[in-house]
């Protein structure tokens, strides 16, 4: 039977193993191809599911669209797409699962995925406020604020450190987004145009940025304080249970404000058609559900920072594709505020470069260090067991 001071030495040891597993695992993973691979595709679902998100709700507004209650709902309804992937995808072995064997109790999962579902509602709500209320190069320069929320809200749950060239990043990906509002905005409109409606689009955009922030850097801690796994399973599970508990919330807004009496005269008073309204929102669908594997998907391989860094460079996308798809006029601003975003990114980029040519050696010296506070403790049990004998 163990001696209690051998269990004690021993979940200490667990603890000190624990508290670097998360610490270090970005920096040794990040050696690794099939990891930068991941990484990548992660990117490219977030910076694409964020494009086509917006530019489809801002086209479900242009031609008729008024129901804020369905542009929220399409925001996390996509979920049961993903359902698949838990019986044709077989969960990565967890990375952490010889540090913490415990399992962590259904209450406390419970209670991480209902609060994260709750806020993540009430994001997507003021999001769709904050689109119909303000014009996209307004509502862009919002948006980039939520770096700074994120610096905030990581620099306490998350621990996250600031570097000369992350803050860098931040400045310029922040500056990128606040050129657009210096570009005319031809697109204004009658129900942007009044000065309570702008009110009311700033108040909601504001609180949009803040509540998506919020949600990352959550979700950020419970993967590392409460889940304690880099598999595939998690990023699936942490997208299905907040957007399923954040679908009942809309849904029973939508039937209890009688919003759903609205749906079908919106859609036959669409401008496109019928079949154009359906079209769009369920491509609004798959679009934010991509956007949301994403931005989970480097939560997790990464950090929440990292996350709204790349889905900050999406920013001034939107408005290049506007030229395309909507012909709205090109400047000088706007080609500025896209090289300034890229510059950011690469900022950003090269810190984590930098990172990688840090020897790992250096990691393992650093927990050998902490180990060797505990042995002390476990010699001088030796010493005693050798005297006894």
């Amino acid at each position: 039977m163990m001696e209690p001071a051998e269990s004690e030495t021993q979940e200490l040891c667990l603890k000190v193993d624990g508290e670097h597993a998360r610490k270090y695992s970005t920096e040794q993973r990040s050696h690794s191809f099939s990891w930068r691979l991941k990484v990548s595709l992660y990117v490219f679902l977030l910076l694409a599911g964020e494009t086509m998100a917006t530019l489809l709700g801002r086209l479900y507004y242009e031609k008729g669209g008024k129901s804020t209650w369905l542009e929220t709902l399409v925001q996390l309804v996509g979920f049961p797409l993903t359902l698949p992937c838990y019986y044709y995808i077989k969960p990565e072995p967890s990375k952490t699962k010889s540090i913490t064997k415990e399992t962590t109790p259904f209450l406390t999962l419970s209670l991480v995925y209902t609060g994260i579902g709750l806020v993540v509602v009430g994001q997507s709500v003021l999001y769709s406020f904050g689109l119909l209320y303000l014009p996209v190069s307004t509502f862009s320069l919002i948006s980039a604020s939520q770096l700074a929320f994120n610096a905030v809200f990581s620099y306490f749950l998350n621990s996250q450190k600031f570097t000369p060239f992350v803050l860098n990043s931040l400045v310029l990906l922040t500056l990128s987004s606040t050129l657009l509002v210096i570009q005319p905005d031809p697109e204004s409109s009658s129900k942007s145009s009044a000065k309570y409606n702008y009110v009311i689009g700033y108040i909601c955009a504001f609180g949009s940025s803040a509540g998506y922030s919020l949600t990352l850097s959550l979700i950020d801690y419970a993967f590392e304080k409460v889940l304690r796994k880099h598999t595939f399973k998690e990023i699936l599970d942490m997208d299905t249970y907040p957007s399923f508990v954040a679908t009942c919330v809309v849904v029973v807004g939508l039937f209890g404000s009688g919003g759903w009496k609205m749906l079908k005269t919106d859609m036959e008073e669409f401008k496109l058609g019928k079949l154009s309204y359906i079209l769009i929102n369920i491509g609004s669908t798959i679009s934010w559900q991509a956007f949301s594997i994403g931005s989970l998907g480097l939560i997790l391989e990464v950090s929440s920072l990292f996350s709204n860094v790349i889905s900050t460079v999406g920013l001034p996308i939107v408005p290049f594709l506007g030229v395309v798809f909507f012909h709205d006029e090109m400047s000088g601003v706007k080609l500025i505020a896209l090289l300034l975003a890229i510059w950011g990114f690469v900022s950003y980029a090269y810190q984590h470069y930098v990172d990688e040519q840090k020897p790992v050696d250096t990691n393992q010296e650093k927990e050998e260090e902490e180990m060797k506070l505990y042995q002390p403790e476990e010699d001088a049990q030796e010493d005693n067991s050798h005297i006894q004998a």
